[in-house]
């Protein structure tokens, strides 16, 4: 299946919340999308349906397919500890995610293009596949020729240091992984637990 290019703020209704971040468009009309919106009698969600939600929820949020999404899940499994926060610490670990929580770029969907497009590289290597996993103490950065950028430059301006596994040296425009994210410093709204019993079926 192709990658969704549509409004956002349509998927955002859909999971009753706004998973992008602030969007004004998304509280003058927060009900589910389509011809009725509200007036649409819904019946009420089976356990498995409040499952799979969860799991599209935490695709649309980090922008993935479900082939790249049970890849991760297996390897989620593989590791020590509880099976759902290791699959939340692993979508954080991802370039594209990491170059957006750094403010390189305004959006998880602008940071996977940065990524595409060779405008990013890691200890000093250029590297094009936003799915690549960074490792403890890995320097993500702004490729030389790429600074200039209208893109980063805007984003940048209005960056704010904000998580604690990530450090920002604005001078020569590069961060660094510092670890693995704990569950309670991830933002989003996902409830992992669903995911894992979806999965365990």
């Amino acid at each position: 299946m192709a990658r969704y290019i549509g409004p956002r703020t349509k998927v955002a209704r859909k999971f009753g919340e706004p998973i992008f971040g602030a969007d004004k468009s998304f509280e003058k009309k927060n009900f589910p999308p389509g011809q009725h919106g509200l007036a649409r009698k819904r019946k009420k969600l089976s356990e498995y349906g409040i499952q799979l939600k969860e799991k599209q929820k935490a695709k649309a949020i980090y922008g993935i397919q479900e082939k790249q999404f049970r890849k991760l899940f297996d390897e989620a499994l593989r590791l020590e500890g509880i099976t759902g926060e290791n699959l939340l610490k692993l979508l954080e670990c991802r370039l594209d995610n990491v170059v957006y929580r750094l403010g390189i770029a305004p959006t998880r969907a602008a940071a996977r293009q940065l990524v595409s497009h060779r405008h990013i590289v890691v200890n000093g290597n250029v590297v094009n596949i936003p799915s690549y996993l960074l490792k403890a103490n890995d320097i993500v950065g702004v490729r030389e020729k790429s600074k200039s950028l209208e893109v980063i430059q805007d984003s940048l301006s209005g960056r704010i240091n904000r998580f604690p596994w990530l450090e920002w040296d604005s001078a020569a425009m590069a961060g660094k992984f510092l670890q693995k994210p704990e569950r309670e410093e991830i933002p989003e709204n996902i409830t992992e637990q669903l995911i894992v019993e979806l999965y365990s079926k």
